[in-house]
């Protein structure tokens, strides 16, 4: 169910949402956290889409921020929408389109539809600001998602992130390696037990989960890391590290199946599909408190990343 409230005001909205619960017998008590999303109009289907499907792991509040169409955005004016039920997940949605002084102070908008004594998280689709515990919105989250692969220059906002760095932050580029680093760890493991002198990550131009995950491997096995970035691939296509018996490659060249080969073993094939945007929100949710090892790749480990530019004969998406 949808409901419209144009020309309103957050008061307004809370009672509406107080009497919803009332009516249909819903209660907030199993609700985890408020998820804040600050959008643009175009980001709004599918961060609501993302936050639903993650809402059936993290049953929480779902407050959406976004501007008025460019020709209302001017006007002094709140216009609203709340979503239950099928059309919100295990979740309760709120859409909140601002204009005008209203724009400028948008965490006075979302304040009073906060879940008393819930962790907030804040969550920017698209890109994010430089400094995110700064931010207006950002300073009142316990948890604050960026996404730098969606930035206009990925790789230059992930550098100015690391500038600004404070306990809580995160990025959704990181979320997408967690699958990368179990494997890669796995194998490492395993005889003949040798260290690993040098790692080479390759993969699509732009995609900041090819530093994260290079400048994750750097600094946990202290030794040169490398992105070699192409134009034809699409995220994290290939993994090599160098040993002195041999390299051990993980070579994902479709997107969807990783081969893992090394010396004197078997080749070994599993399926390692590209996460959706919402497999990597549930996975930056799962956790409320700081991540510390994030922390450490960003600030630490990506000053160890160097990046060189590779022309790339493959047509196989990634």
């Amino acid at each position: 169910m949808i409901i419209d409230m144009p020309d309103t005001t957050t008061n307004a909205v809370g009672k509406r949402l107080a009497h919803l619960r009332d009516e249909g017998g819903a209660v907030a008590l199993g609700r985890v956290l408020t998820l804040v999303v600050v959008a643009e109009e175009a980001d709004i289907e599918d961060s609501v889409r993302a936050a639903n499907q993650a809402s059936h792991e993290h049953p929480c509040r779902v407050v959406v921020i976004a501007p008025l169409a460019q020709r209302d955005r001017s006007a002094p004016r709140l216009d609203a929408e709340i979503r239950v039920g099928g059309d919100a997940g295990a979740s309760e949605v709120v859409v909140l389109r601002a204009g005008g002084p209203m724009l400028d102070h948008p965490d006075t908008l979302v304040m009073p539809l906060l879940l008393p004594d819930a962790p907030i998280v804040v969550w920017w689709p698209t890109g994010g600001p430089d400094a995110p515990s700064a931010d207006p919105m950002g300073a009142m989250a316990q948890r604050r998602i960026t996404d730098t692969t969606t930035a206009a220059d990925p790789v230059a906002m992930l550098h100015r992130l690391a500038g600004a760095f404070s306990p809580g932050d995160t990025d959704l580029a990181w979320a997408r390696v967690t699958l990368w680093r179990g494997l890669i760890a796995a194998a490492v493991e395993q005889p003949p037990y040798e260290p690993v002198t040098a790692v080479t990550v390759e993969g699509q131009e732009q995609h900041t989960s090819l530093d994260l995950l290079a400048a994750w491997l750097g600094q946990r096995l202290r030794c040169p890391a490398t992105v070699v970035r192409t134009d034809s691939d699409d995220a994290i296509t290939r993994v090599t590290l160098e040993r002195r018996s041999g390299p051990i490659v993980l070579d994902r060249p479709d997107g969807r199946v990783v081969s893992i080969t090394q010396p004197e073993k078997p080749e070994r094939r599993m399926a390692l599909p590209i996460r959706a945007l919402s497999e990597a929100l549930i996975e930056e949710l799962r956790r409320l408190d700081p991540d510390e090892l994030y922390g450490e790749v960003l600030t630490k480990g990506l000053t160890r990343v160097e990046t060189v530019k590779a022309k790339s004969t493959a047509k196989a998406r990634a």
